[in-house]
Formats: structure tokens, sequence, C-alpha cells
């Protein structure tokens, strides 16, 4: 006999925690999306869906949907996020071998324009309260259930539930907090599938294979191994990201740990947005440049022919696939320069009114599955950059460059591309990846300094020089 899923989601004062949602990642196995100081922030694991393939898309959404259709929901906030959540990543390729997943927490905390609440989720045929709730976060929180890695900077649980609402949540001073990070001791850096030199050959391989007319554009991907003998810890990198990249959406999810500056889509109700980068460049470019940096960064990146077109490859990749499931869509007529802490890059934000197909408004999930690759990512025409990558690069992406992100029961969403971001291996080593978007202009070494950009991040995050 199967139990019903049930899901209580409760109103959460959010002055014990003025550190917003961040205040919360504090456990290596926290499941986290958050910018600024909104997102969702899971605790345990109730349920999980894993598949492969070019279906792993469609088969989740079956999944989702099946498990939702008949849960048990009481929720008194009603807005994006409450109710039945997962969380979850999925694989770059079809034809990868890394699982993609589906994550149902046992607890989720979110925060909301400033609105904060706290989800149980549950198979178990226990009542479901405000004070059962706020106990099992407090018990996450202060370090168990088993497999805890402890709640650095939080308050234990009492065993009184009623004191729990002050005492589930960090402290004030646990918010996220931009600090000088000790420099790893003995960390090191080793290249991963492909040395530099061979990388650069690939991207001369692209370029040539691009100026055959076989394609237009091609994103190749390249890994770092990081080794950090004291010990790779998620929560302080996840904190870390999140208070240096504000305007990111720093993502947590088994391992898979990052801050993309890149929606793919987002979802609320009948209305689908996302934000479309290509074209990328390193601000260290603009020290010792005359006039503000801003100014520097227009004229190199909104006056050169090869990042224009390099944006608007990615612009019509995205609203190509999206055009078949909106009745109205607009995008920015000149894309804006998205300042961001390692880069600036040329972005475009896209919106669309969602349409009804086949008697139905279509989940994030399908959408993703329609959207996925976009050039932003793989190159264009799709199928033949896909092929050349699998060629060229070496190696399996597993995650990175794959949706990230969360779904909750009324098909709102928000999965954005997982980059900037990287995979903890083991306790002590953790695998960087970093892309860059090949045109008939691209230069191997400029496109290696890129990455190198890109991996910054990452590496500020892990207390690694770069």
């Amino acid at each position: 006999m199967t139990s019903t899923f049930r899901t209580l989601t409760v109103p959460l004062d959010g002055k014990a925690f003025p550190g917003g949602l961040p205040s919360f990642l504090v456990r290596d196995d926290v499941l986290c999306w958050t910018r600024r100081e909104a997102g969702l922030a899971g605790f345990g694991e109730i349920a999980r869906f894993t598949a492969t393939g070019p279906d792993r898309f469609l088969e989740a959404d079956i999944w989702w949907r099946h498990l939702v259709l008949e849960a048990a929901v009481t929720d008194s906030v009603e807005l994006p996020g409450t109710g039945p959540v997962a969380f979850g990543s999925f694989a770059f390729s079809k034809t990868s071998t890394h699982e993609s997943r589906l994550i149902v927490p046992e607890i989720v905390v979110g925060v909301r324009d400033n609105q904060a609440w706290l989800t149980q989720l549950t198979f178990d045929d226990g009542r479901l309260t405000e004070e059962t709730a706020l106990a099992a976060l407090g018990r996450w929180l202060s370090g168990g259930p088993a497999g805890a890695t402890g709640a650095e900077g939080t308050t234990p649980a009492p065993d009184s539930a009623g004191d729990a609402s002050l005492a589930a949540v960090p402290g004030s001073g646990g918010g996220a907090v931009v600090r000088p990070l000790p420099l790893a001791a003995g960390a090191t850096l080793h290249t991963g599938s492909l040395s530099e030199e061979a990388w650069m050959d690939a991207v001369a391989a692209g370029v040539a294979e691009i100026r055959t007319g076989a394609l237009e554009k091609l994103v190749l991907a390249r890994d770092v191994v990081a080794t950090v003998p004291s010990g790779v810890h998620a929560a302080d990198v996840l904190r870390e990201l999140a208070a240096r990249y504000r305007e990111c959406w720093t993502y947590g999810v088994d391992g898979l740990v990052g801050a993309t500056p890149e929606m793919l889509i987002q979802v609320e109700g009948r209305t689908a947005q996302a934000r479309v980068l290509a074209g990328t460049l390193d601000r260290r470019d603009a020290h010792g440049e005359d006039g503000p940096p801003l100014d520097y960064a227009t004229r190199v990146l909104a006056g050169s022919e090869k990042q224009r077109h390099e944006h608007e490859i990615a612009i019509q990749s995205l609203t190509r696939q999206l055009a078949p499931f909106s009745e109205a869509m607009n995008a920015h007529d000149e894309p804006f320069i998205l300042e961001l802490p390692n880069v600036w890059h040329l972005a475009s934000d896209v919106k669309a009114e969602l349409t009804e197909v086949e008697g139905h408004v279509p989940t994030c999930l399908a959408l993703i599955n329609a959207l996925h690759p976009t050039a932003a990512v793989c190159g264009t025409p799709t199928l033949v950059a896909g092929e050349l990558i699998r060629k060229l690069e070496h190696l399996d992406r597993g995650p990175y460059a794959g949706p990230v992100g969360w779904l909750d029961a009324a098909g709102n969403g928000e999965w954005g591309i997982a980059l900037r971001g990287a995979v903890i291996e083991s306790p002590e080593t953790v695998r960087l990846y970093a892309g860059c978007g090949i045109v008939d202009g691209s230069q191997p070494q400029a496109e290696l300094a890129e990455t190198w950009a890109k991996f910054r991040p990452m590496l500020e995050s892990l207390g690694i020089n770069s």
C-alpha cells in the first residue's frame, strides 16, 4: 500500500534571518537555488527520480506530474515555490552516462518578495502541523538527521517545538557576507581531459569547421581539477558565491555547485522568461584603460561584430524554439551589458506568454525539452555542433551546461544553465568547467584566457588564487 504524498506550507518569520535565503546555506548537503536574498533551500530527501538519454526531461516530467497529481496539499502562502517542490539537475548531453535527477526534499525554506515560508513534505501518515515543520527544520539545521555535515552558524533546535520558530533558523550573524577567504593550504590545480595546448588545438579545429560552412557557432568546454587538502565544503562555496555573485543564481544539487548568470527558462503561471548571454569580456582587461570601465565594456562588446554575431545566434536559437509554445513574445532590441565581478556579458531578456499546446499550458520541463541545448552552450545547427563537441572536447560534461533549478506542482519553476560551476567529486577534489562560444573570428589564445575568467568564481570560492 502506497502512502499519500502530503505537504504543508506555512508562513515563516523572515525577520528571524535578516540575511535572507543565503542564511540557510549551512550544510554541505543543502539543495539550493538563490539570487540576492530570495530563493529556495531544501533539506533531506523523500523521493528521487533519475534518467539518462534523449527523453530524460520528458520522463522526469511524467514522473513529477504523476507524483503530485493526487498529493494532499495544504498551502496558506500560495506563491511560486510553495507546496510540493523538487530540485533538479540534468546532464548536458543526451549521450551522457551521468544521471539526470529530480530530488524531493523533506523540508523547504522559501523567500520571495519579502515573504518567507516553510514547507514540510512527507509520505508518512503522521499529522503535519506548523510545529512539526519547525521542529524538522530545527533538526536539520542543528546537525541531524544522520549524515549531517554540521551547521556552522546555527542554533540547535530546542526540545520544545513551541520555541522552534526562533531556534530553527540561522542567527542574525549567519547571513551571506563577503569576507576575505583564507587561501586553501596546499591547494593544487590540474588539467582535466585536455591540456591547454590540446584545447587550443580543438578551438582552431572548430574555427576551421565553421569556415567550411558546416556550422555558424560552436561552444567548446574544458575542465580543471582542484585538490584542496583542507577539504571542499559545499556550504562554504555556496555562501561565497551567493555573496559575491548576487546577480547570478547560486545553485547546489547533489555536489553540483555554481552561480549561473544565465536563465534558461523561468515559468510563473502562463509567463515564461529567459536571460540569454553570449559575448564575454574579462573585467581585468579594463585595467589601464581610460574612462569608466562600463564605457570600455560597451565599446568592446557592443561594438564588436564578432560578439554581436555570437549574441544574435544565441537569441535566435532560443526564440525560435520557444515560439511554438508562445502566443506573444518580446526581447530586447539591443543587448545590455551585464556586469559581474569577474566578467561583462552581452545579455538579452526574453519574455513570452505561453499558449495551450494540446489542451494545456506546457510545463517547464516540456519547455526545457524543446529549448535545450541552446546555441549559448552548444552551437548552431545544434546537431552538427553536438557531434563536433563530442569529437573535439574529449569530455563528458555531465551536468555542466545542463539545466539546473526547481519546479512546483502548479507548473512554476526556475531553471538556469549550470555554468560557472563545478562538481565536488570527493571530500578533497572538485572538477571545474568553463566554455566559450567559437565563431569565425575566434582566436584560441583569447578563448583560453576567457575560460580562466569564467573559472574565477569557483576558484575564488575555493580560496584558490586565480
